[in-house]
């Protein structure tokens, strides 16, 4: 007993196993790990949404998983996993005060219709706004709802139970338990490869990727990675990744050049972004066109027509007077508008068409409207095709168009659902990899003073890795997956070659410790030099989808050689030798 705690304090005083040690205690306090977490943590906020009205703002990009606001309870219930989110979500009425609670804030949220309404003569119309709570307040009898809502209202029947609820606007997912952060392939989004449909300078790649990241924050989506990357060609693309986000979403919006023009008599009145001074998307001014609402267009199809407001810069105003100006005026159907329509050209083909109204003639305006539509198989179909529009166009024109068109190389698509079940699979993989080291090495070795400490030499250089990944803000895949077993598996053939040089030397008798650690370093230091030179051109290759895996590999077997395996040739010489 005595000579067991007599090597267990020289271990604990060894530089090196003390090195080893203060390093994998800040790495575990980088990792910061919380099992209890419960709650959901907000990944985005849709702008103008009644959450942002109501002052919860979006997460900084940067900013560590455990540091994100995270939901407590809406209306005093208590919000523990994602599930519950939506049920309270779902059971909100409409035109009423929420309480959220975060745990930073406390909220004040009032919701609103998802499509709002107001009262004519005659029928019911869809516009913005309105805050009548029950059919007793429009109408005494029955009246049916036109162009958006193909239902009958009854008598007392509340709007929400007619129309719906807008959503809370918030974008979610159960709260971090760790600071490592999750890539696609853990927890579930969307990676799409570009690639510039001509060479570009380094500096319009920097304007390009400045745009798009501005696009997709504009468009409402977070947890973005772009940047740039190349392969050993040298040929030129962009890697970008969101979580949560939808293959279809994400193509629709980087795969157009997104270049906005509106022409009048084939000349260009306005451009999107540089003479576009303001894009409305709050309900007030922008939503579906309660003129025209939706219809059925044929046996098996509808169209919605969407309306929104832009203001120009003086210039356009100028020019738009100029060339209307010089146009006749023609009846249609009773109303007078200008010869000739405001053509809408989206990537250099026509989106939409607009009748102009005579007063507007020779008029240096700086307020106009801005229409579209979209088609759907059913009602609901066509509505959701043309929020959708809206949204995409409207993104477009704050923006502007990208500095050069884009060809999508590749998309990869996985599900939340799929992202779990590889976060469990790799943990399990993980699990049963160590248990068969401890297999493999007691019946290589028959000593426990060999097996434990190689098996904690493998676990630390993972937790080292986990909390590199935690502190300088690595999106965990299933590529860095690969690169934490690479490197734990060239831990476990360098300590298998210390251990086997050390019993070598023990059991001749005729070369020192020093000498037998110095020839097992000799061998390790070989294969690691190997191994980094091997994965260098991988840093490069595959137009940097390999770089995670190439990069954390390296880094593994680095630590590896300068810190565990050290640790571990100590550990082994104070257990063995005699």
């Amino acid at each position: 007993m005595a000579g067991v705690m007599y090597k267990a304090k020289k271990i604990v005083k060894n530089v090196r196993m003390i090195i080893l040690l203060v390093v994998l205690v800040l790495m575990i306090f980088s990792i910061h790990p919380n099992f209890e977490a419960e709650g959901v943590a907000i990944r985005s906020v849709v702008k103008d949404s009644v959450s942002h009205v109501a002052g919860i703002t979006s997460p900084d990009p940067k900013a560590t998983p455990l540091s994100r606001e995270v939901i407590l309870s809406i209306d005093s219930k208590t919000i523990t996993n994602v599930k519950d989110f939506f049920e309270a979500e779902n059971s909100l009425d409409v035109n009423r005060t929420v309480r959220l609670e975060t745990n930073r804030n406390v909220y004040r949220v009032k919701t609103r219709p998802l499509l709002n309404i107001t009262v004519t003569d005659e029928l019911i119309n869809v516009t913005i706004n309105e805050t009548i709570d029950t059919i007793e307040e429009i109408n005494g009898s029955n009246v049916t709802v036109q162009k958006n809502v193909s239902k009958v209202i009854t008598r007392n029947k509340t709007l929400s139970e007619v129309i719906g609820v807008e959503s809370l606007g918030l974008s979610i997912y159960d709260a971090p338990t760790t600071n490592i952060r999750k890539g696609l392939d853990l927890q579930g989004g969307t990676r799409v490869l570009l690639q510039p449909a001509e060479p570009i300078s380094d500096d319009d790649m920097e304007i390009l990727l400045l745009n798009m990241k501005e696009r997709l924050n504009v468009y409402g989506l977070s947890d973005i990675i772009v940047r740039d990357a190349s392969d050993l060609s040298g040929n030129q693309y962009i890697l970008v990744e969101i979580a949560g986000a939808t293959k279809q979403e994400v193509k629709d919006l980087l795969a157009k050049q997104g270049k906005f023009a509106a022409k009048i008599a084939n000349e260009t009145v306005f451009l999107g972004g540089t003479d576009i001074t303001y894009v409305c998307r709050s309900a007030e001014c922008s939503g579906l066109d309660h003129n025209y609402g939706c219809r059925p267009v044929a046996n098996d199809a509808w169209a919605c027509r969407f309306r929104f407001a832009i203001a120009l810069t003086p210039d356009a105003a100028e020019r738009h007077a100029g060339i209307t100006g010089e146009l006749d005026i023609i009846n249609v159907d009773g109303s007078d508008y200008l010869e000739h329509k405001l053509d809408l050209y989206l990537d250099d083909e026509m989106v939409d068409s607009l009748y102009i109204g005579s007063e507007l003639k020779g008029r240096e305006t700086t307020d106009i409207a801005i229409s579209g539509s979209g088609a759907g198989k059913t009602e609901a179909e066509a509505v959701n095709d043309a929020l959708n529009g809206m949204k995409k166009l409207q993104t477009i024109l704050i923006t502007g168009s990208l500095p050069v068109k884009l060809n999508i190389v590749r998309t990869d698509a996985i599900s939340a659902t799929l992202g779990e079940e590889f976060t469990k699979n790799a943990i399990m993989v993980g699990l049963f990899a160590i248990l068969a080291v401890v297999v493999v090495v007691y019946i290589r070795y028959r000593r426990f003073e060999v097996a434990i400490p190689m098996v904690f030499a493998m676990v630390s250089e993972v937790v080292l890795l986990l909390g590199l990944a935690s502190l300088v803000g690595w999106n965990l895949d299933l590529a860095a997956i690969a690169g934490i077993i690479v490197a734990a598996g060239t831990g476990v053939d360098d300590q298998i070659v210390i251990t086997d040089e050390v019993l070598r030397g023990e059991s001749q008798n005729t070369i020192s410790w020093k000498e037998r650690i110095k020839k097992a370093f000799f061998i390790i230091m070989a294969a690691y030099f190997t191994t980094v030179v091997a994965m260098v051109p991988l840093l490069f290759a595959g137009a940097g989808l390999l770089k995670g895996f190439a990069f954390v590999t390296i880094v593994g077997v680095s630590f590896g050689v300068f810190i565990t395996r050290p640790a571990y040739a100590a550990v082994v010489e104070i257990l063995l030798k005699k």
